[in-house]
This record gives C-alpha cells, sequence and structure tokens, in this order.
C-alpha cells in the first residue's frame, strides 16, 4: 500500500484523479506509473488479458497534453514499423524519413511480448538513449519520452519471453490482478453505457510534466540512503536463491524512483522507507533465479521481500 493517503502535489493529484475514474481499484498500480514517469523511466504491465494494463496506460495518455501513439506487437512486426523508413521520393529525388510510432511522447507497446526479440530490441535503443538510429542516421526523441508496455503472461500460447537486456530498461514492472467482486460491479456501473475514459481530458500539459520531471531530479537523497540502496544491491548478487543479481542500472533506477515517490507525497528528499516500498517493484525483474530457487517454488518477488526484510534500514539520525 502507498505510504500515505494523500499525495500533496496537486497537479499529480488530478492526473491520478482521472486515472482513477476511468480503472476502479488500481490506485497503486496508477500512482506506480505516475512514479516511473516523473523518474524518466518505463514501465512494464504483465498479466493476464482484460484486466485494464492497456486501459491504464489510455488513461494516462489522455491525462497528459503530449503525443501518444499505440504499436500494436504482432508476430509479422518489424523493427522498420517501431523506428520508421527512409522512403525515396522520385519528385525530390532523395530519401524522406517517415517517422514510426516509438517518436511520441506516450508510447503503448500493447502485448510486447507477442513479437520476435529481434522486433523487441527495436525499443531498447530508443528506451535508454532517447534517440533510434534509422539508416544510418541518429534521431532524437521527444521529451518527455515514455514507454508503457504490456505482456501476457510467458506462459501464454504465441508469446516470446522478453530478453533480460530489455527487462533491465524497465524501471518497475507491476501486474495488475483481478479486481474484487464489489469493484467489478462497480466497473460494470460505470461502463454500462459510455466508458469513463472518454469523459476525461488532459490536466497537465507537455512542459509542465518537463519542469516537473526537472524538479524530481533535484529531490535531495542522503549518502546513507544511498548507501542502503547500495547494500539491497549487493545483496542480490550474493544470495544463495540468485543466478544474476540486479546490474548498477538497477540501483540507480531504484534511486531515480525513491526521487519521484518523495516529490509525489510533496518531499523535497527521499526516505528510506521510500526506497523499502519501491524495492520490489524495481528488482525483482532484474534478477535471474538459480535452478534451486526455481525448484523450491519460489519467486523473484518473495526473494526481494526477503532481502528487504533482512537489510538493515537507516535510522533518521544516520542520514541527517
Amino acid at each position: 500500500m502507498m505510504q500515505e493517503k494523500t499525495l500533496y502535489n496537486e497537479r499529480i493529484e488530478k492526473v491520478l484523479t482521472n486515472i482513477n475514474n476511468v480503472i476502479v481499484g488500481k490506485e497503486e498500480e496508477a500512482a506506480l506509473s505516475l512514479i516511473a514517469l516523473l523518474a524518466q523511466g518505463h514501465v512494464l504491465l504483465e498479466d493476464v488479458p482484460g484486466v485494464g494494463k492497456t486501459m491504464l496506460v489510455r488513461a494516462l495518455a489522455k491525462s497528459l497534453d503530449c503525443d501518444f501513439r499505440r504499436i500494436q506487437f504482432t508476430p509479422d512486426l518489424l523493427p522498420s514499423d517501431v523506428t520508421g523508413v527512409s522512403i525515396y521520393n522520385p519528385k525530390e529525388l532523395e530519401f524522406e524519413f517517415r517517422s514510426g510510432p516509438i517518436l511520441g511522447n506516450i508510447v503503448l507497446a500493447d502485448e510486447i511480448n507477442r513479437t520476435s526479440p529481434k522486433t523487441q530490441s527495436a525499443l531498447l535503443e530508443g528506451m535508454e538513449e532517447k534517440n533510434v538510429t534509422v539508416d544510418g542516421n541518429t534521431i532524437p526523441l521527444k521529451r518527455p519520452f515514455f514507454v508503457m508496455a504490456t505482456q501476457n503472461p510467458i506462459e501464454y500460447e504465441g508469446t516470446y519471453p522478453l530478453p533480460e537486456a530489455q527487462l533491465d530498461r524497465f524501471i518497475l514492472k507491476l501486474n495488475m490482478g483481478y479486481p474484487s467482486p464489489e469493484q467489478e460491479l462497480q466497473m460494470l456501473d460505470l461502463t454500462s453505457k459510455n466508458h469513463p475514459i472518454e469523459s476525461i481530458s488532459a490536466v497537465l500539459t507537455r512542459d509542465e510534466l518537463i519542469s516537473i520531471q526537472e524538479e524530481v531530479q533535484n529531490t535531495y537523497i542522503d549518502q546513507n540512503v544511498q548507501q542502503y540502496i547500495i547494500n539491497l544491491v549487493q545483496k542480490t548478487r550474493y544470495s544463495k536463491s540468485i543466478y544474476l543479481g540486479v546490474s548498477p542500472r538497477g540501483s540507480i533506477a531504484l534511486m531515480k524512483a525513491a526521487k519521484a515517490y518523495a516529490y509525489m507525497l510533496g518531499r523535497d528528499y527521499v526516505l528510506p522507507d521510500d526506497v523499502k516500498y519501491l524495492a520490489p517493484y524495481v528488482l525483482a525483474h532484474r534478477v535471474i533465479l538459480n535452478s534451486e530457487a526455481k525448484y523450491d517454488g519460489l519467486t523473484s518477488d518473495q526473494v526481494i521481500q526477503s532481502i528487504v526484510t533482512d537489510t538493515h534500514i537507516p535510522i533518521r539520525k544516520e542520514f541527517g
């Protein structure tokens, strides 16, 4: 659960209110998605079809006055369908670049694991470097640039598991889960006539969002809190249950997410509890369990939660 019930920043609350008017009972997932956006990261939503993954992305995109693009991943999708392609113009006697959907602000990568690893990797450069290379030319992406990818569980027929290198590019991985009977009844009431997404409008401009992202970067994080992050990450590298631990990119991602979370709660500094709360969402998809842990039925989330529980939390006097 969120550590505080009320988010301090009024602009952020407006976005969350919009999303929560569309998606019933997913307040935490909505807030976590916004944390990733403010931290200038990307989100991977994994769950069975029909639980609201795509609708969450659409509600977020419609709440922001930004260029929204959608990529529907299919088995026959090509990398050029993502990045764009240069086409020869016989009238001008030169090649013209026709941009792909990755050159938007908010990009929905729908069912990303329905396509081949080659096409999945077309997102890698853009997600990490904020630019794409087409026919030898480097094209910068717009600001802000935010990818929300959805995927079905890998057990489903016709899915390809994402490479570890691509999983590492997502700052958070979330699971939606089924709604409760009460929440599902509320959903039926809301959608009995017009879908609630049709009634929401943008509450945050592109420039306002960029300004907030820059303010998040200035959130203070004490060296002792940074050390707490390092301690968590180091334990993943030496855990008896983990074959491959968290990379330094994971440490940076956890720090950025903690800064965004502190900002959303109205603070200009990060608390150790911010790190503790976000660690499972940021770290679990970055580790690979060994065969023994898998045989024992452990999940990455359980192993990371165990590490968080066993790691000393610096007290207030230790970080100022």
